[in-house]
């Protein structure tokens, strides 16, 4: 068990289901309150009446659009009026749509940076000050084809790639302001998002989607596919106190897939 985090505020964005419902799970359960971003009002609803009943903390949630600036300071508003400061920043929203490369137009990259890239360097520097007030916590939630490009992926590729990049580069600014930042990259996780990349494969590659979950497994050599209690158990620990010494590092939840350390 990771240690306790009592009266901490955290915002997890993509906080309404899969590794981010996960995470925002994890540090109720540790003690802090959450505010949950997303798009769906239901699906958040759900998901932050299921993580207060569980854990007995304050979830309140923002339904919004994070692909917009206003989206974002939403986001920031909802927080600084419901709990005053935060503490943690999980940026955890974004997925970006794979395809044969001459099939993906101007409007799909456009997508793809909007929510997942652009709406964590808004969120980023929308709360920063807060961060830095409260000694804070950035954990950005990025992913494997951040260090092993797919031509099948590229767009995904590509806006893991910068926001490695960008979290290594806020990392830096953190040293100077007390802030902690780091990424996870998550492999193969069984989420809807999962789902929906198999069900691309399968598609590209004329085959079943249970064939392609297969293929996949054999390709990575993992004994089995992660979860998302995997990644949120990290998240929990690199946001406690206990992991204040660890900066500016990409840790992989992979299985060991990834032939990168």
């Amino acid at each position: 068990m990771t240690e306790r985090q009592d009266n901490r505020v955290a915002v997890i964005s993509g906080g309404s289901r899969g590794i981010g419902k996960a995470i925002a799970q994890r540090l109720a359960q540790d003690g802090c309150d959450c505010l949950l971003a997303a798009r769906s009002e239901e699906t958040l609803r759900t998901a932050a009446q299921r993580i207060a009943q569980e854990s007995g903390r304050r979830i309140e949630i923002c339904p919004t659009d994070l692909r917009t600036a206003d989206g974002c300071e939403a986001v920031y508003t909802m927080a600084q009026e419901s709990f005053g400061h935060v503490d943690i920043l999980v940026n955890c929203a974004g997925a970006t749509q794979g395809g044969r490369f001459l099939a993906l137009d101007d409007s799909l990259w456009a997508d793809g940076f909007a929510l997942k890239f652009h709406g964590a360097v808004r969120l980023s520097r929308l709360f920063w000050p807060m961060l830095t007030q409260r000694h804070g916590t950035v954990i950005n939630i990025i992913g494997g084809a951040a260090r092993a490009p797919d031509p099948d992926f590229m767009i995904g590729g590509a806006v893991n790639a910068a926001l490695a990049n960008f979290t290594k580069a806020l990392a830096g600014l953190g040293l100077r302001d007390d802030v902690n930042v780091n990424a996870v990259h998550p492999g193969m996780t069984v989420t809807e998002r999962l789902d929906e990349i198999f069900a691309n494969r399968a598609r590209l590659a004329g085959t079943t989607v249970e064939e392609a979950k297969r293929a996949g497994l054999e390709k990575s050599g993992v004994r089995r596919l992660g979860t998302p209690e995997d990644v949120a158990e990290l998240v929990g620990f690199l946001c406690s106190p206990a992991a204040r010494h660890i900066q500016g590092v990409a840790i992989a939840v992979d299985g060991g897939a990834s032939p990168f350390g």
